[in-house]
């Protein structure tokens, strides 16, 4: 009973939501991700020595609001096939926002560790919901299309994020980054609220009973296309991780930057970024989404050796860190509008439990990510082995998944 609604045709029309629209809401949806961890990047080596923590507690911030983030998905998933994606993106926001406050006001590392734990809960409902609406709304070769589009506004969001956050946290101490996290969850859950309609064409009262959902989870779990697809995100994501991880410490501790000079290092990577999804919109068309992904590999292991090869040559410099992690985010804007539209694919009922399943397996896979980017190490280790490393793994990782799906 349970496989049925995994693979059965909606019978419903979707509610007409344009394609600008459409991309907007998923930017700014999937765009919070980027908020909460490249607005807070900059102020994260601030607020470590004023809360009187070590890096490794200050890195855990970030390692456990992920991994909250993809468990959560589990529940919110579920729940948005039942009910419909507008309350739960709702509720979600609402909560997001409130976590938010939350870190805004914390007083000690402990309190913020656990207000970046139900930020990261909140969080998962607005990523979920975006690629449930993308299914909701196109077919797959369409919605990757949609979905590059909308990524390149989440570069832009990507681009001002650390750029913002460094200027915040330069004038206004941490405390100021993480206010525009505030602000950005808020007008978010305006938007949602005042133009995005209802999006699911039949709502499943059996999406939330738990014997039906794990049958229909291990229809998902067992479905090729599921799998390469989301193995993909989860590698590609992976290796940002590790950027994301340890980039603050690295430039701003390491090699000296000031928080501002970070914002723009990391806001170059960003425009990389936006450019991945630009010559993705252009691709998918001529080479089909496993041609394009097969062709974004080629720069995704190139960042990957550029920097392992430089970390091992010994090379300490603020370039020998850019450069690679711009090829690899390159090669990222090409994969994700292909994985995240791939990953709900063939499942236009249970798009929310698909979503579900590939955003706990993208958590999963950026937790291998944190040991290599924390602890006591990371004041004396070479910068670029600290980052190249495990990205080099991941790229080898994700070149290997995105050739496979193009042979």
């Amino acid at each position: 009973m349970a496989s049925a609604p995994t693979l059965a045709r909606p019978g419903a029309p979707a509610a007409a939501v344009s394609h600008r629209r459409a991309a907007v809401a998923l930017a700014l949806l999937l765009g919070l991700q980027s908020v909460s961890t490249d607005v807070y990047l900059p102020a994260l080596p601030m607020l470590t020595r004023q809360l009187g923590a070590r890096i490794s507690q200050g890195q855990l911030t970030l390692s456990a609001m992920i991994l909250a983030f993809g468990l959560a998905q589990l529940v919110w998933g579920p729940l948005a096939d039942r009910v419909g994606r507008r309350p739960v993106l709702l509720i979600g926001l609402a909560a997001y926002t409130l976590a938010s406050a939350g870190c805004l006001l914390a007083g000690s590392i402990d309190s913020l560790l656990a207000w970046r734990v139900l930020q990261g809960a909140a969080l998962a409902a607005p990523v979920v919901c975006a690629r449930a609406v993308l299914r909701d709304l196109y077919e797959p070769v369409q919605g990757a299309q949609v979905m590059a589009l909308a990524l390149s506004g989440l570069g832009v969001i990507a681009l001002i994020g650390p750029l913002a956050g460094g200027v915040a946290a330069h004038f206004w101490g941490w405390r100021g980054a993480l206010a525009l996290v505030v602000a950005a969850g808020a007008l978010t859950l305006l938007f949602v609220a005042v133009s995005l309609p209802e999006t699911l064409r039949q709502r499943n009262p059996l999406a939330t009973q738990l014997r039906p959902l794990l049958r229909t989870w291990g229809v998902i779990a067992r479905h090729p296309v599921f799998r390469a697809w989301s193995l993909l995100v989860a590698c590609t994501y992976g290796g940002l991780f590790t950027v994301l991880a340890g980039s603050s410490f690295v430039y701003i501790e390491v090699l000296g930057l000031s928080t501002a000079a970070y914002g723009a290092a990391m806001a170059t990577g960003s425009l990389s970024y936006i450019a991945g999804t630009v010559v993705c919109r252009r691709w998918i068309p001529r080479y089909g989404m496993a041609g394009a992904v097969a062709r974004g590999a080629v720069f995704t292991l190139a960042g990957g050796v550029l920097g392992g090869g430089l970390a091992w040559a010994g090379v300490q410099a603020w370039w020998a860190v850019l450069l690679p992690q711009c090829l690899f985010v390159f090669g990222h804007g090409l994969h994700q509008p292909c994985g995240q539209a791939g990953v709900v694919s063939p499942f236009p009922v249970a798009a929310g439990a698909a979503s579900a399943l590939a955003g706990l397996m993208l958590a999963l896979g950026a937790m291998p990510m944190e040991p290599a980017t924390a602890g006591p190490r990371s004041d004396r280790i070479s910068p670029n082995r600290l980052l190249a490393t495990t990205t080099s793994k991941k790229s080898g990782r994700c070149t290997k998944c995105a050739v496979k799906m193009s042979i």
